[in-house]
């Protein structure tokens, strides 16, 4: 395979590519291969025990490629197996959670930041964590939002959708009383919400990216270390799945504006 000097991505099912449309933006030199655990999604309701095994199956997958970084791309797995993953792994790792905080630490202004993700994310508190060992003095808001992962998926994701416009109400609705500036998309399927959700938030917060920032991150570290492949001939991203390909390809379509026909591998993740 032309892979190994690739970077691994992997999600829990379809969010993560939302960070891939991001890392084939932000490092275009790069191939990209991605694995997306749709045989058994979603992680965010899952035991921490469960989580952890499905983390290192899914990077098991993606060493037997001879990747050269891994990246969660999944605010479940990095919250809550994020530092096993860095401290076991043989490659460089990220997930989503420290470039993200980063970020938010950076922009906000009033220091009244908001967090959705996940209920595996949000029970974590790892978001919140990590942003007041930045600064003590944030004052951080938690809000777990369960039906956002499924919205995306069934391609709910009009800006206009009353259905999708009174779900963000009713969990948002808190968030926006207690006047943050500065709000986390704390997993990588909310961006495709992300007009919705500024509709509903106002002009006046920062939508944060965790795609986004995560790729940024990951540059800087690929850079430190000499890893940044400076060929730049065109790389096809490789897409694996663990269930069958068919919904993937289509909702994926809207995650990467690609068309996805006959890109997609379907794998026995439990072989890893």
């Amino acid at each position: 395979m032309s892979s190994r000097n690739a970077i691994g991505v992997f999600d829990s099912g379809l969010g993560g590519l939302s960070a891939v449309k991001e890392f084939l933006h932000v490092l275009p030199n790069e191939q990209i291969i991605y694995f997306g655990d749709t045989g058994r999604v979603p992680y965010g309701n899952r035991s921490r025990d469960t989580i952890k095994k499905y983390a290192f199956q899914d990077a098991a997958f993606l060493l037997k490629h001879n990747v050269k970084m891994i990246v969660a791309a999944c605010g479940t797995v990095s919250s809550v197996a994020g530092k096993e993953l860095e401290s076991e792994l043989p490659v460089p790792y990220t997930g989503v959670v420290n470039p993200t905080a980063f970020a938010a630490a950076q922009k906000t202004r009033s220091g009244k930041i908001g967090v959705i993700g996940t209920a595996a994310t949000i029970n974590s508190h790892s978001y919140k964590l990590r942003l007041q060992k930045l600064n003590p003095e944030f004052e951080v808001f938690e809000q777990a939002c369960p039906l956002f992962v499924p919205l995306v998926e069934n391609g709910f994701i009009d800006r206009n959708d009353k259905i999708t416009q009174l779900v963000i109400e009713r969990y948002l609705k808190d968030l926006k009383q207690n006047g943050i500036d500065t709000l986390i998309l704390g997993c990588t399927h909310y961006p495709l919400l992300r007009e919705a959700v500024s509709d509903f938030m106002g002009d006046s917060v920062t939508l944060i990216d965790s795609g986004y920032e995560t790729a940024v991150y990951a540059a800087k570290v690929l850079k430190e270390q000499n890893l940044l492949n400076n060929d730049n001939s065109v790389k096809n991203a490789e897409f694996y799945v663990s269930d069958t390909p068919d919904g993937f390809e289509s909702i994926a379509g809207l995650f990467l504006g690609r068309d996805m026909e006959h890109t997609v591998n379907q794998i026995d993740i439990e072989q890893y």
